[in-house]
């Protein structure tokens, strides 16, 4: 199966000249991550050390390593969101979401919580995004109800 996927990438990459970045582009559309098979397949294939990959994919925050969950939940944690009691919505939505310390992605794949340094939204702090939707003003209590209502209305999404 990802012989089958990584081919496909490696055909438009014979065809013109593509960087490690672009690979590793198409590889996390296909994969949703940079699968370490996948990278062992390229490397192999264009003769390219898979450290190189790694290295590229560990600079560039835009790849991830490991599958992400079906929602995004971004909490800011600027400046006017951590005085503003980031770090409580955040400990409240990892303890709601069940996400295991050192870890940011549910066990059933369902939501991945990123911290970000500032998301510029500072009017409405604090700030969480989840699928790119904005909600401000969040108290430990509204971040509770926002998880609830996309695990009742979203999930399978």
């Amino acid at each position: 199966m990802i012989e089958k996927k990584c081919q496909r990438i490696l055909e438009k990459y014979r065809k013109e000249n593509g960087s490690v970045i672009s690979v590793l582009q198409d590889m996390q559309e296909v994969f949703g991550y940079i699968n370490e098979d996948a990278v062992n397949w390229f490397s192999d294939k264009l003769n390219i050390p898979a450290s190189n990959f790694f290295g590229v994919s560990t600079f560039y925050s835009q790849f991830y390593l490991k599958p992400r969950g079906r929602n995004i939940v971004t909490a800011c944690c600027g400046t006017a969101c951590h005085v503003k009691g980031s770090e409580a919505i955040i400990n409240r939505m990892r303890a709601d979401m069940a996400i295991a310390e050192g870890e940011d992605t549910t066990p059933d794949g369902h939501f991945t919580l990123e911290n970000v340094a500032c998301v510029g939204a500072c009017s409405i702090a604090p700030v969480v995004i989840v699928n790119k939707k904005v909600y401000g003003g969040v108290t430990p209590d509204k971040a509770s109800a926002i998880l609830k209502d996309y695990e009742k209305n979203y999930k399978g999404r």
